[in-house]
């Protein structure tokens, strides 16, 4: 998995101080997306060992109160970063107590294979949908158009 932008204090892109990762990948190509840069598989750097080390200790660091972890793109839903998306937030759940992991993907949530529903096991959050520019209203929460849907999971 490759990966363009990492933000170890973010607090645009979900509630409250995050950590916030923007993978590469995505089918959608969907028209006006704000982060074309990202959709490409291999554009970025490569999602390394230490990459995914340093985003576990930055959730851990108590400097700074960060709730969680905000996983963007591209799409973590890319049947490429799926194993990747997974691995990293097991290791969110397991090393991070307390920390939520919020997702976005063009996917909806009815679209999802098994594997991609693994990772779903394993967050808080889910923003689903296509980014649809035609429907985009700078005033909504944590969504770029008003087709995407906000799917919060009680797994804990």
């Amino acid at each position: 998995m490759n990966y363009n932008q990492y933000y170890p204090v973010d607090v645009v892109n979900g509630p409250g101080t995050r950590c916030t990762l923007f993978v590469a990948g995505c089918i959608h190509q969907c028209r006006g997306c704000y982060n074309q840069a990202t959709q490409r598989l291999d554009s970025g750097d490569l999602f390394t060992q230490e990459a995914e080390d340093r985003i576990i200790a930055d959730l851990n660091d108590t400097r700074i109160k960060r709730r969680g972890l905000s996983l963007s793109g591209g799409d973590p839903l890319h049947p490429a970063n799926v194993p990747h998306v997974l691995n990293l937030v097991k290791r969110v759940r397991e090393e991070c107590p307390g920390k939520d992991i919020w997702v976005w993907t063009g996917y909806k949530l009815d679209e999802l294979d098994e594997a991609q529903l693994e990772v779903i096991q394993f967050i808080d959050t889910l923003i689903d949908g296509k980014f649809v520019q035609c429907e985009a209203d700078p005033s909504l929460k944590w969504r770029g158009s008003a087709n995407q849907i906000i799917h919060t999971f009680d797994h804990f």
